[in-house]
């Protein structure tokens, strides 16, 4: 048993990477979410179509109206007191299109596929907060944007001058991303999301048709313009979100503490849980470590609660699991 405490403590000390970089920035909490949504859509299009015998060709413009908003709520894990919570929403309120139309037809029947401009508003925001510790940080962006729509659909001559169609899109509308963070120092939050900004299109439109004149030869020919209602799907929204610190080492946030073995300096190993956590770390007592090497302590004016930094100790904190797989890895 003695000589297991002796490899498991060289372990803690062999894989320490002697980083201050490491012990300064620990991420400790961590939480990521994924989102897309889905929308009614109504609006309004205006086009020309022309005809050569089976051939229809032409360009039109819609405007429409949807609310695509997803969003993602999550709670983080790991060693920061609850509750650490991170929001982050999307939204597409409007967008329109420019687009070529080209198609085959047979008498009232017209299958065609369509291609152009799509341009639109997106609005990206995003929030994370550890109330416990009295951090926060949030961001927005929102900006016009371009990009491009394809699509195909059917339309059918109710009447001479009534066409109704039923139309897919696939709309792209390009990324929009954002960060931020509490700042750079400890206690820190970080977080990041983006929305992808593409998302499907399905309507059903009326429009009234503007034949010419002694048109009967060329029935889809003339200037049209109607309405369309349908839905709108997509928009894939993700976000990460992590929160870092020196690990608050402070006895008096801890519990189920028992010592495994004392380095030669007589500084402690123990085992033990966060009071906020079932997880089993392998560590040191912030008390402690103030008497033997204050130099590695830090005192948070925040919450009056003491830090260790690990890395002057040449130590690594671990999970038990961690401690245990290293150690047996281990040879004398």
């Amino acid at each position: 048993m003695k000589l297991k405490w002796i490899v498991a403590t060289a372990a803690l000390l062999a894989v320490a990477p002697l980083s201050s970089a490491w012990a300064q920035a620990n991420t400790f909490a961590t939480g990521s979410g994924s989102a897309s949504a889905s929308s009614w859509l109504a609006g309004a299009q205006a086009g020309y179509n022309w005809q050569r015998d089976w051939l229809v060709y032409g360009v039109e413009a819609d405007i429409s109206g949807l609310h695509l908003n997803p969003q993602i709520n999550t709670a983080l894990t790991g060693g920061f007191p609850p509750p650490v919570v991170g929001s982050t929403s999307s939204t597409i309120d409007w967008y329109g299109t420019v687009r070529a139309r080209a198609g085959w037809s047979s008498g009232p029947l017209l299958l065609y596929g369509t291609a152009g401009l799509a341009y639109g508003q997106r609005e990206l925001s995003s929030s994370l907060s550890a109330s416990a510790m009295g951090l926060a940080t949030s961001a927005q962006t929102s900006s016009d944007r371009a990009g491009w729509v394809a699509g195909f659909g059917v339309g059918y001559l109710w009447a001479p001058n009534v066409v109704l169609n039923v139309e897919y899109q696939h709309v792209d509308l390009g990324g929009i991303t954002l960060a931020s963070s509490t700042g750079p120092s400890l206690p820190q939050l970080t977080q990041s999301a983006s929305a992808s900004g593409h998302f499907e299109v399905v309507t059903v439109g009326l429009s009234w048709l503007f034949a010419p004149a002694g048109g009967s030869a060329a029935p889809w020919q003339g200037g049209y313009v109607g309405g369309h209602a349908g839905g709108a799907w997509g928009d894939t929204t993700t976000a990460s979100y992590s929160g870092s610190a020196i690990f608050v080492s402070d006895t008096r946030l801890k519990r189920d503490v028992a010592l495994l073995t004392r380095l030669g300096n007589g500084l402690g190993i123990y085992r033990y849980r966060y009071l906020w956590s079932d997880t089993v770390y392998v560590g040191v007592m912030a008390q402690e470590v103030a008497l033997i090497r204050p130099d590695a302590v830090v005192r948070s004016p925040l919450d009056d609660y003491l830090r260790v930094d690990y890395a002057r100790l040449g130590l690594k904190l671990m999970t038990l699991p961690e401690w245990e797989a290293v150690s047996q890895g281990m040879t004398l």
